[in-house]
């Protein structure tokens, strides 16, 4: 799949899905795991919403 996430971006996503875990475990809930989409998308560089509107933050400099 064609990357479409920046270093930016992948920093925000792996930040927030951390948090995302935590909260999870801290209120001992199972939306704890909706957590591991962002870390997901961050490890991959590609994310499905980006691709389907068309959105990138990725810079080919990145590579």
């Amino acid at each position: 799949m064609k990357k479409n996430i920046g270093s930016t971006d992948k920093i925000i996503r792996v930040i927030l899905g951390i948090a995302i875990i935590l909260l999870g475990i801290i209120f001992q809930s199972w939306w704890g795991l909706i957590g591991i989409i962002p870390l997901f998308t961050a490890l991959s560089g590609t994310c499905l919403l980006y691709l389907l509107f068309g959105i990138s933050t990725f810079k080919k400099k990145e590579i």
